[in-house]
Order: structure tokens, then sequence, then C-alpha cells
């Protein structure tokens, strides 16, 4: 497994999904974005859940927990949902752990493909899904979520959300910064208000998990910016800025949803910025 500093790295694939191709890259033409990622018959295109976990000798910290087992046969339905190959419990078992063990869970935001997996059914309860964890979210996003506008209501799911306020296990983090030696969070506020992305830095270099600013690699492109953002110019400039820094820093870019890439580089290219040396994590280094 590839350390950063103290962390010993690993890939957690929690299942896949499908949401709709236009959705997801907004005014770019399907007969463009569709090259890329070919669209089922209902224009779905399919998406990874894939998280990040890190363990040093005193903790086990896992970003995002993808969508979790909660759902209905009609939400299963609506977004293809597939657990067939692989689930949060299953792969945390693969890497040695159980959710007993995990001790902090850094939400980036709590859209259901991102937070869905924080809770789960106990008998007729919902009760938090990893019971010695703490959760770190952003105090601003936090209250975002649960006063969500119309256009985000029906991302953010009150059963995802309501039980770890209830537990008193929610960290509320106020602005960016450091969270643990070596590993801070970056705040956008283009796709929804005050997401945070993970970056871990140490000897070796650093990567950051980049969450729905990027959700595929197919969206380093500066225009390809999904439907799904509640302020689209935003994401356009903090997504330049970024990649930017992202390039200028040597940083390696995770992605949570690319169904092909799930760890990157960047390259400076005559079209712009692009992704490189596409790879699994086992070869970050």
């Amino acid at each position: 497994m590839p350390r950063i500093g103290p962390y010993t790295l690993y890939t957690i694939e929690t299942g896949r999904f499908r949401l709709d191709g236009g959705a997801m890259f907004g005014i770019v033409p399907k007969p463009l974005w569709q090259r890329r990622i070919a669209p089922d018959e209902r224009n779905r295109i399919p998406l990874h859940m894939r998280c990040l976990l890190l363990e040093d000798d005193g903790r086990l910290i896992l970003i995002d927990n993808g969508v979790g087992d909660k759902y209905d046969a009609k939400f299963q339905d609506i977004f293809a949902i597939d657990h067939d190959e692989h689930t949060l419990h299953a792969s945390l078992n693969d890497a040695g752990f159980s959710p007993d063990d995990v001790t902090d869970v850094i939400l980036t935001h709590l859209h259901f493909d991102h937070a869905g997996g924080s809770t789960t059914r106990q008998g007729d309860r919902l009760v938090p899904a990893f019971p010695n964890a703490t959760y770190h979210v952003q105090h601003t996003h936090l209250d975002w979520a649960r006063q969500p506008n119309e256009r985000e209501k029906a991302s953010f799911l009150s059963e995802n959300i309501e039980p770890l306020v209830a537990s008193g296990q929610i960290n509320r983090i106020d602005g960016a910064g450091a969270v643990f030696p070596g590993i801070e969070v970056m705040l956008v506020n283009g796709h929804t208000e005050a997401q945070q992305m993970v970056k871990i830095t140490g000897p070796e270099g650093t990567l950051v998990f980049v969450a729905d600013l990027l959700p595929t690699s197919h969206h380093l492109r500066a225009p390809w910016i999904m439907a799904y953002d509640v302020r689209p110019l935003v994401t356009l400039q903090e997504k330049k800025a970024f990649l930017d820094e992202a390039l200028a820093g040597g940083w390696h870019l995770f992605f949570e949803h690319d169904p092909d890439v799930p760890l990157a580089s960047l390259e400076q290219t005559e079209r712009g910025i692009a992704a490189a040396n596409p790879r699994p994590l086992d070869e970050l280094f």
C-alpha cells in the first residue's frame, strides 16, 4: 500500500451508480461527452463511489462513504445502484478493518452519494454506521444541508444527516485548514456551499481527494461543469485556480466518481491542463 507521511492509503470502493450524462456535463453537447463515457438507454453514465481510507498508528480516517444501504427499490432503479461487486463494508473488510475501527469520517459534503453510508438501520432506528467515529463536516455546509434549497433538496436526505446530529458525533469545521497532521481541507463553493476537498501531504508528495469539483478526469476542461452545480461560474473559477496550483505543485488527484481512472497526475498541453498517467492508487509514487 502507498504511504504519505505517517498514513497508509487504501482505496475503498463502495459501489457504482448512474446519473444522467447531460446533467453530469452541463452545457457540453452529447456528441462530445458520449465519446468519453457512453450512456445507457436512459441517458445515464456509469460512475463509481470511490472513497479513501488513511491509516496511521492512532487513527483510521475514511473520506466519504458512498450511498449506503438504506435505499428502496425505486431509488435503486432511478440511480442504477450496483453493489454486486463492491460494498462499503466488504471493501473495509478486504483492507483488514471493520466499521468499529474507523475513528474519523471526513465528509466532503452531504449529498447522498457521498454521505449515504454515514448511517445505517438498526431495527427500526437509524444510527451512525461508524459508532466510534467523529464525523468532520463544514459548519456552514451542515446548516446548508439541513435547510436545503429546492435545487438540492433531493440530494440532502435527512436520514443521512439527522442521526449524526442526534448522536453528537459531528465535529463542525469552520473553514479551510489542517484537520490532522499532514491533512488539510480546501473549500470550494460552486458545486454546493462549503464543499471540502481533502489534501494529504508528506515527504513523498501530495494527493488531493477532489470530490465533486472534479467528479471525473473528463471534468478537467474548464467548461465541462455539472448542471448539478448551484454556482457553475464559481466552479469555473475554482477549477481553474485549483488546477493551476495543483500543476505547479506536482499534486496527484484522486477521483471519486470516474469509472475508469482512480488517480492521475497533471500535465500542461496545448489545450490546457490535462490528466496524465492514469493509474490505481497502488501506483501512486
